[in-house]
């Protein structure tokens, strides 16, 4: 599977933005799939995954509560709704196949797909 994030841009604090992971060469819906974020200087962090079994899903401590993961009906594709958005979620957004835990967030990674650019800045 391939896959391909795209959705990001320049908004304001407070605003929202969906982020979108589309596959192609295979179905998504056979994959746990996380997205991770990474700013300039700082690690990679996972900030959520959803399952392929039964769609439960993980987020991070400080995404929880603002982000929403979720697999887009008809399409091959996973959603990331970013909602309250502040300046430290700036950073690049990628999607990638993993083992989504529960209790530890996205793990073993692979078929990364080119992130996107999310800045918020007033």
């Amino acid at each position: 599977v391939q896959l391909q994030a795209s959705g990001g841009g320049l908004v304001q604090p407070g605003g929202s933005l969906r982020l979108s992971c589309a596959a192609s060469g295979d179905t998504i819906t056979l994959y746990d799939i996380g997205w991770f974020r990474q700013a300039p200087g700082q690690e990679r962090e996972g900030v959520s995954c959803i399952s392929d079994s039964d769609g439960r899903t993980y987020y991070a401590d400080s995404v929880k509560g603002r982000f929403t993961i979720s697999r887009a009906h008809g399409k091959n594709a996973v959603y990331l709704e970013m909602n309250s958005l502040i300046p430290e979620d700036t950073a690049v957004y990628y999607c990638a196949t993993v083992y989504c835990d529960m209790g530890i967030g996205p793990l073993r990674s692979s078929n990364w797909g080119q992130g996107t650019q999310v800045t918020v800045s007033s």
